[in-house]
């Protein structure tokens, strides 16, 4: 597919993975018009409070007339919508009016326990995407049920750009430095399992948001190294600390996560939990190490931790499959494009 002048809408927050991903497609040749449907609501945190718990659905009518307003005579070859908890059939029909082909691309659970009203938008519009991308197996059987036909399969990816290793000085070295690191936000099972790690006498080091709500906050608080971060900040984390940790969200069932990749891409060593997932994706002991459960994770970290030639070596062969199986945003973008064209045509 040539991208040369493809031009392409894409709805999504102006942040993290989705900017990268819509970033990816720039760099593949297409032509980006980027828009939060977020910035057509009122700025009010209640909206985004209303929009989580309840659904984004009931805000349609809004998301229409800003819409429309905002796409005017503007004309598209592919809209791709990332996420698409504001994107109802109202939505969509206003999209069709600019647009020849509509994509959705969700890293979340959408058919899902965890985030079920957050969704609903997501569900009513599943069967009328043109090509519905998504990173769990369950979700395939489940938008099915939903009438939709139109799904592909893939694994999450890193970004070529965001997630590339940083060259390090002394001084980044010396401010980054971690043995074992954790980075992402507080769940309700990260807290005992982190805990379970800092008592087997492990040598965490714990950042991300939220972590002050855990009831294990007494014992892991000085552990605890700031809050959310990213951009170089969030690469040079990763890149100094000798062992990453992958862990993964049970109720969001996952089998591998966005970390998965990117730790690896930045030439990490990802310490993770077993899954079938993880066990396609790497080797256990060549490319990645695994773990099920807090006493073997203490036990793996800890081996790492005491035997640096190992350590280095298995986070080199990381980085080497993760780019040979090219688990990268451009990729995943490309992929999508061509998806989509094989099925319209």
């Amino acid at each position: 597919m040539n991208m040369a002048g493809f031009t392409v809408l894409y709805l999504g927050p102006r942040s993290g993975t989705c900017l990268d991903r819509a970033n990816a497609l720039r760099r593949i040749g297409c032509n980006v018009e980027h828009l939060d449907l977020r910035s057509l609501l009122p700025r009010q945190r209640w909206v985004d409070r209303w929009a989580w718990h309840v659904g984004g659905h009931w805000f349609s009518p809004l998301i229409v007339k800003g819409l429309a307003r905002w796409l005017g005579h503007k004309r598209f070859h592919l809209c791709h919508v990332d996420g698409g908890e504001w994107v109802t059939p109202a939505v969509l029909r206003v999209l069709r009016g600019h647009t020849e082909l509509v994509v959705n691309y969700n890293i979340d659970d959408p058919t899902g326990p965890r985030d079920g009203a957050r969704f609903t938008a997501y569900r009513q519009s599943a069967a009328l995407y043109d090509l519905l991308a998504v990173v769990r197996e369950d979700n395939v059987a489940e938008l099915n049920a939903l009438g939709a036909n139109n799904i592909v399969r893939v694994y999450r990816s890193a970004d070529e750009v965001t997630h590339a290793p940083r060259p390090l000085t002394t001084s980044l070295q010396l401010a980054w430095m971690s043995e074992v690191l954790f980075l992402g936000s507080w769940f309700p099972e990260r807290g005992p399992f982190l805990r379970d790690l800092i008592r087997l006498g492990v040598p965490l080091t714990i950042r991300g948001p939220n972590w002050h709500k855990a009831p294990e906050w007494p014992e892991l608080k000085s552990h605890w190294a700031g809050g959310a971060i990213g951009g170089s900040e969030y690469a040079l984390a990763i890149q100094c600390a000798r062992v990453n940790l992958g862990l993964i969200s049970h109720e969001n069932r996952d089998l591998h996560t966005t970390r998965s990749l990117e730790i690896p891409s930045l030439g990490g060593l990802l310490c993770a939990e077993r899954t079938h997932e993880h066990l396609a994706m790497y080797e256990e002991g060549v490319e990645a190490l695994f773990w099920s459960g807090a006493e073997e994770c203490a036990t793996t970290c800890l081996h790492a931790l005491a035997d640096e030639s190992r350590r280095a070596r298995i986070a080199q062969a990381g980085r080497e499959r993760f780019l040979r199986d090219d688990h990268r945003n451009e990729a995943v973008m490309r992929s999508l494009l061509e998806a989509v064209e094989e099925r319209v045509e």
